[in-house]
């Protein structure tokens, strides 16, 4: 049985570690309901410019015909994979979520004789994946969100992916994040950005059969207006898939530290029953050495 010092020392060791992990949580807290706003505020601007995309691209011919970031390099031999992270720990399954969606899809796409390397944003990515799969990592993006997510920090991120797929590094790019659903809730998405991902069918609005519809003409050319919108939006695209793992790590990391806290008070409660329980052993223990002292007398 521990000594009622070590007992002692514990209780106050975790009393501690609670003070640090609700303090966690109350900022986490607090970032939360900013982050969330910002995601929430931007997705229907990204929807849009997807229905956009998408009107466009309906049109006869012009996914053969269109800019090089819809038409891609007529390959599929070297795929990129871009899976969103934190740089800091403590979120509980936010980062595991993501790693374990990036092995899945490497092990995947290795089976049918693909080419991956890997894009990590955020440092537990890199940090995660290194050991399996370090040769894979090409490169490193952290230091994103720190004072909440900015629209420039989506603007380098697509940068940099236009300059590697310009430079035929990769052939197919695929963003892996969590999407925020509730703080106890997220979901992991990947979304391939490059080459743009041909519409849904439910996306494009159609006219049915025999029905007036309008006949729209573009100027100037579709080509055109492509060359000018897909940067956008995949900046656009990038900028949502940044803000909404922005809130699903405050989310994660509030439940975490929250779950964290009452754990904490579980412990202190056991360690104070035991560390009283000791003591009166103690106690119970000294004053029978004492009645047996005096009856010796």
């Amino acid at each position: 049985m521990a000594s009622l010092k070590a007992l002692k020392t514990r209780i106050k060791t975790v009393r501690s570690t609670q003070k640090i992990t609700s303090a966690m949580k109350m900022v986490a807290a607090s970032r939360l309901r900013r982050a969330q706003d910002a995601a929430e505020a931007a997705r229907p601007y990204a929807e849009r410019m997807e229905r956009m995309v998408a009107s466009v691209l309906s049109s006869p011919g012009i996914a053969q015909n269109g800019p090089r970031l819809l038409a891609g390099t007529g390959s599929d031999k070297v795929q990129l994979l871009v899976p969103v992270t934190s740089d800091r720990g403590l979120a509980g399954g936010f980062n595991a979520s993501i790693v374990r969606e990036t092995r899945r899809r490497i092990a995947q796409l290795e089976r049918d004789g693909k080419t991956v390397k890997i894009l990590a944003v955020g440092r537990k990515a890199r940090d995660l994946l290194r050991r399996d799969h370090g040769s894979k990592v090409i490169g490193t993006v952290d230091d994103i969100g720190r004072r909440g997510v900015q629209f420039g920090e989506a603007q380098a991120v697509a940068t940099k992916l236009v300059q590697m797929f310009e430079a035929g590094e990769f052939d197919v790019a695929t963003v892996i994040f969590n999407r925020f659903v509730s703080a106890m809730t997220q979901i992991v998405t990947p979304l391939q950005v490059i080459p743009v991902s041909p519409p849904k069918v439910e996306t494009v609005q159609t006219v049915p059969a025999g029905a007036p519809g309008a006949i729209y003409e573009y100027e100037p050319s579709e080509e055109e207006i492509l060359e000018a919108l897909l940067p956008g939006n995949l900046r656009v695209q990038i900028f949502r898939a940044l803000l909404e793992s922005s809130a699903s790590e405050h989310g994660a990391r509030m439940t975490a530290m929250d779950n964290a806290t009452r754990n904490a008070g579980d412990m202190i409660g056991k360690l104070t029953l035991t560390y009283n329980r000791t003591r009166q052993a103690q106690i119970t223990k000294e004053l029978i050495e004492i009645i047996s002292g005096a009856e010796a007398l």
